[in-house]
């Protein structure tokens, strides 16, 4: 047996104008959410970045006090390194603030137009920098030792 409708009122018919609204406001809130998730990643990337930095330091003064390497200088290359890892993922956080931030006031505004934006890029940069400094810094302290 069939249970009828709690409001028994038709439905109400809205305008293709009013349908046009509503898709719009729903777009925008579907970006929103997208943009959202986008900032938690940033986040994300940017906390294990810091994480790493402070990391290194430990890793090496560990190896330092098993003297499993005599030829390592730890100390002044992990703090350099980590210091890098830090720094970056704080720029980080700025460029995907920034971003969010952008983006968020594209979505508000009446017309959206799409802007492409580097901060992706820049980090990347920073961290294959990074990695190409302490790949060579072990190399030539491996060679010269």
């Amino acid at each position: 047996m069939s249970q009828p409708p709690v409001n028994s009122e038709p439905p109400k018919h809205l305008s293709n104008d009013d349908l046009a609204v509503d898709r719009t406001e729903m777009a925008k809130y579907r970006s929103r959410a997208a943009a959202d998730r986008t900032l938690m990643a940033w986040i994300r990337t940017c906390l294990s970045l810091i994480a790493f930095g402070f990391g290194i330091p430990t890793i090496v003064r560990t190896i330092e006090q098993t003297h499993l390497h005599p030829n390592i200088d730890p100390v002044r290359f992990s703090v350099i390194v980590g210091l890098s890892f830090i720094s970056t993922g704080m720029v980080g956080m700025a460029l995907g603030l920034r971003e969010h931030r952008r983006l968020l006031q594209q979505i508000q505004s009446d017309r959206y137009t799409y802007e492409a934006s580097y901060s992706t890029e820049i980090i990347g940069v920073a961290l294959l920098v990074i990695g190409l400094v302490s790949f060579i810094g072990v190399i030539v302290k491996s060679l010269i030792f």
